[in-house]
């Protein structure tokens, strides 16, 4: 335990960061370290850094191992955390170690998450008890930890179990809440400023944070009853804030950051934004929101507060009046043409052009620029900046019932930008970016991120637009117009992409192969998004361009985006444009098998790229794309041309066992999927360069990464589907199982994994040979049910019983199974079947519901246990949940569309949801089609009607008996179409 300060120290740098990570995982469930790490970040007489590293390090133990079942903390260290980390944060309250308590604060929200208010009964009582009357350092460090509990409540769905914690925290937490509120008010508000003022302000900051904690799921009576407190005009708190500009806290006007009162103020506009829609009722009780507009009118109407700084006041603000008018509730405020004009003129206008600081971003940073520009996509939720605000306002006009005098008024606007620009282009080039910004603004009733605009406003024609003022910039030369106009036209096109017809679209991309090779950043990243995107869409199911439609452009387009990801110099530069990566990988999805002249190059390229990257993993985003294309190359070039295989093997060998033996934990889940993926290429036989791989992929080391655990499975699968004879004689069959009981079925996240792998030795592990460790296995499953049980697992393991018995291979029937459940204890089957199997089968997805017809059909005709009493007794159960199934045949066949989409038209990860995923980073590409486990049955109830008629004759003296309403006129049918059964 004293070494813990040395490997902090050791863990923030990279040349021995990974050693000292995994000599602090050892450490971490050793009893007293918990204890020990927090005494540490206590500890003023060790340096900031190694102090902060600490704080880091408890914060990942809270969110990735605090109920790990692999190596768990001890209980004892858990409790006793949980006791000391409130005192912890009130030590923690000067603000030199601000960072230090902000990573507690974080530490106490996740484990709160997970064990309040069950396991920590008294943390709101903590809290409450530090609260000081005097002393607002120590507030500010309680308020923000409250802060950080509540605050996961915004994104919940409403559930009992949520309005059981809230309640309980709000009988607690509400008096010292509105106490403490309006006393902060009451020291700001009073004249003179007290000396403390900033640390103040930053307490009354937080406390508004939390009131929008307490009323974004439903209104607390305490707030209720409080209202006009918070809300009357002239009087209420947040009315008299929106005035309150003290002279101690303005800020220089080139700084950036919002002072504190502009932050103050874009609280309380959110917080009026979240009473529109969730509590007009309670709004319309006084004059509140016109008291908000006015306020809004005052404090930004005619650009009032240009600087950067205020950014997120006037947006919010913004944000607040289209919320207002979307609501429908304030028509008399915002229906009069005069209102229009002045909201336009005022307001929209002002905020809609370009400014300084963003064409310096532009040019400096063109990656946020990009990130930003993109953030409004389809919500008002998304809006991030000045111009996106005062567009939304007027798309929120446009929408609600404002159509035709908004897109007049803007209209003129916007004719008399083009008009400005037309006179003079070399000068006059903002006055066109305005003019498109508008008419884009204008033009959309309603967009999504994923797919553009989807409906446009019946007033304005968008193709018109795009031919008479877009298309000219967007196949002018290069330097010709300011760059600002390239990007506005490729934006553009990106925008109404739905709008324009296929061959309208097929017609600009060879513009757009041509801005990919342009100078500027965000001119060619701009162009590959867009050329993503176009290549995306889909009508129905299917996607509008196919490999015969970039089949002369493919080659140039890879070309021209890996030149661009090559030239940009060292790994963290390579990796940062995840949308050039993105775009390559959505043309060889798209190229499919057009690619095979030139595979060979483009996999050298990208194999190189991965060299770069792997010396420095920054961005998940990029990892994923380029493994998904490296992937995807492999799926369609091999899949047309088999032949080319080898060279795919030969390629990617030398750099995936330098991944393996560096132990870059990013790149080996997709390693893993990839090398199985190449393995499955081979149709029979396993080589010997894979073969030589399978001891290391059975060491315990490589199935401690969580994200490797699904791309193992795979792997392994391949293996057993290839090679099980081979893995029986030399005994690796038994370090499998090892795995599957030891590691995976024991846990509640992978025992989905442990049972894919278990069927896969079911499936190719001779029974004869399997028999000697199947009781065994049972002996796991039925351990694991009997300590550990969850709804997910008893499905597992019910299918798993199904899938054994469904399978066809030769010496696996029902009674392998069954029997080695008797061994364990005589009746436990009966047990087993009635209590956990037959539940579950209406239950079944119907991806699964054939296979559990089957067993269930080979169960009752082919099982002699099941024909012997007492095991007789659950048959009939049984046989009525088959009759059940059957009452949804459609459930028991693929549809058309399920056959067709297989794996590849799945690669849609949109930025939101790309990259890494909790626990898996799965590869579209590598995933093949699903295989029909029990392809040799076509008809599961004509299987039925076979097996009854060839089944033994004590099975039809059972159907005799079965329930009349049910059973018999279920058999009736079964003889009417001609199975002989009775």
């Amino acid at each position: 335990m004293s070494n813990i300060a040395s490997l902090l120290q050791a863990s923030l740098q990279p040349a021995s960061r990974k050693q000292a990570e995994q000599q602090l995982h050892a450490l971490a469930s050793q009893q007293g370290f918990l204890a020990h790490l927090l005494t540490l970040i206590l500890d003023g007489s060790y340096d900031h850094s190694t102090r902060l590293a600490g704080g880091i390090y408890l914060k990942n133990i809270s969110k990735l191992r605090w109920e790990e079942d692999d190596a768990p903390l001890p209980e004892a260290d858990k409790a006793a955390l949980r006791s000391q980390l409130v005192p912890a944060m009130i030590a923690l309250s000067d603000p030199t170690v601000k960072a230090i308590r902000a990573q507690i604060a974080e530490s106490v929200a996740l484990i709160a998450e997970l064990d309040f208010p069950s396991k920590w009964t008294d943390l709101i009582d903590q809290l409450i008890l530090s609260l000081s009357k005097t002393d607002y350092s120590i507030n500010v460090g309680v308020l923000q930890t409250a802060h950080s509990i509540f605050n996961q409540w915004r994104a919940q769905v409403r559930s009992d179990e949520l309005f059981t914690e809230i309640n309980f925290v709000l009988s607690r937490f509400m008096q010292p809440f509105l106490d403490l509120s309006n006393q902060t008010a009451t020291i700001l508000l009073s004249s003179p400023a007290p000396p403390n003022i900033a640390i103040v302000t930053q307490a009354q900051i937080i406390l508004v944070d939390i009131f929008y904690d307490f009323t974004c799921q439903d209104l607390p009576p305490g707030i209720e009853d409080a209202h006009d407190s918070f809300f009357a005009p002239q009087t209420g708190l947040f009315q008299r804030f929106m005035s309150w500009d003290p002279a101690e806290l303005r800020s220089d006007p080139d700084e950036t950051q919002p002072s504190l009162p502009a932050q103050l103020k874009t609280k309380i506009f959110e917080i009026g934004e979240l009473y529109i829609k969730l509590f007009p009722d309670q709004l319309s009780r006084s004059p509140a929101v016109e008291g908000f507009v006015q306020s809004v009118w005052e404090l930004i109407g005619s650009n009032k507060l240009p600087g950067v700084a205020d950014d997120s006041l006037v947006s919010q603000s913004l944000r607040f009046i289209s919320t207002a008018i979307r609501s429908g509730y304030y028509k008399s405020l915002f229906s009069s043409r005069d209102t229009i004009a002045s909201l336009v003129q005022g307001v929209i206008i002002p905020n809609i052009g370009l400014r300084d600081h963003e064409m310096e971003q532009f040019e400096d940073e063109p990656l946020e620029f990009i990130r930003l520009d993109l953030a409004f996509g389809g919500s008002a939720s998304e809006v991030a900046t000045r111009r996106q605000a005062a567009a939304d306002v007027l798309q929120a006009l446009v929408s609600s019932g404002y159509q035709t005098e908004a897109t007049e008024i803007v209209g003129t606007w916007i004719t008399s930008g083009l008009q400005q620009y037309n006179s003079n282009p070399a000068q006059n080039w903002k006055a066109k970016d305005s003019a498109i910004y508008l008419l884009t603004a204008v033009a959309t009733e309603a967009s999504t991120t994923q797919h553009g605009v989807t409906s446009t406003n019946a007033l304005v024609d968008v193709v018109k637009f795009f031919s008479e003022h877009v298309y000219q910039d967007l196949q002018a030369p290069a330097g010709s117009i300011h760059e600002i106009l390239y990007v506005d036209a490729i934006r553009f096109l990106l925008t109404f992409r739905n709008q324009l017809t296929r061959n309208q679209l097929l017609s600009v991309l060879p513009l757009l192969v041509r801005h990919l090779n342009a100078d500027h950043y965000v001119t060619y990243t701009y162009a590959a998004i867009t050329i993503d995107r176009i290549l995306s869409i889909k009508k129905g199911t299917q996607l509008l361009f196919s490999q015969a439609d970039i089949h002369d452009l493919a080659a140039d387009l890879l070309n021209a985006l890996l030149n661009k990801i090559e030239a940009a110099g060292p790994p963290e530069k390579v990796a940062e444009n995840d949308h050039l990566m993105k775009c390559a990988m959505r043309i060889i999805v798209t190229a499919r098998q057009t690619l095979t002249p030139v595979y060979q190059q483009v996999l050298q390229r990208l194999v190189t790229i991965l060299g770069v990257i792997a010396k420095n993993p920054s961005n998940p985003n990029f990892d994923q794309y380029i493994f998904e294309s490296i992937s995807a190359l492999l799926r369609f070039i091999v899949g047309g041309t088999p032949s080319t295989l080898p060279t795919f093997e030969q390629t990617l060998f030398g750099p995936f066992t330098f991944i393996l033996q560096q132990d870059i934990d990013q790149y080996i889940p997709y390693v893993f999927q990839i090398l199985a993926q190449m393995l499955e290429a081979h149709s029979t036989g396993v080589p010997s360069e894979y073969r030589s791989l399978l001891p290391f992929l059975l060491t315990p080391t490589c199935w401690q990464q969580k994200g490797s655990i699904p791309g193992l499975v795979k792997l392994l699968k391949a293996f057993l589907a290839r090679d099980a004879a081979e893995m029986v004689k030399t005994g690796q069959i038994t370090a499998v199982l090892a795995v599957i009981q030891q590691r995976l079925i024991p846990s509640k996240i992978n025992d989905g994994w442990g049972f894919e792998l278990l069927q896969s030795v079911v499936q190719h592990v001779p029974p004869a040979q399997l028999k000697q460790y199947f009781k065994a296995v049972v002996m796991t499953l039925l351990t694991r049910m009997q300590t550990s049980k969850t709804d997910k697992y008893v499905y597992l393991f019910s299918h798993f019983l199904l899938f054994t018995m469904a399978v066809d291979v030769d010496g696996l029937g029902p009674d392998y199974v069954i029997s080695a459940i008797e061994e364990i204890q005589a009746q436990l089957w009966s047990q087993v079947l009635v209590n956990f199997v037959i539940p579950q089968v209406p239950k079944m997805p119907h991806k699964d519901r054939k296979v559990a017809a089957v067993g269930l059909i080979r169960m009752l005709t082919q099982s002699r246990i099941m024909l012997t009493p007492p095991s007789t007794q659950s048959w009939h159960p049984a046989f009525v949940s088959v009759i059940k199934l059957f009452s949804e045949p459609q459930y028991l066949a693929k549809s058309k569309d399920e056959e067709q989409n297989t794996g590849i038209t799945e690669i849609d990860f949109e930025e939101q949801t790309a990259g890494y995923q909790a626990a898996y980073s799965r590869l579209a590409a590598a995933d093949g089609a699903p295989v029909d486990p029990v392809a040799y049955v076509r008809d599961p109830q004509d299987f039925l009607g076979q097996a009854l008629v060839k089944a033994d004759p004590r099975v039809r003296g059972l159907l005799a008996t079965g329930e009349e309403k049910v059973v018999q006129p279920f058999v009736q049918a079964l003889v009417a179409s001609g199975y002989a059964i009775q």
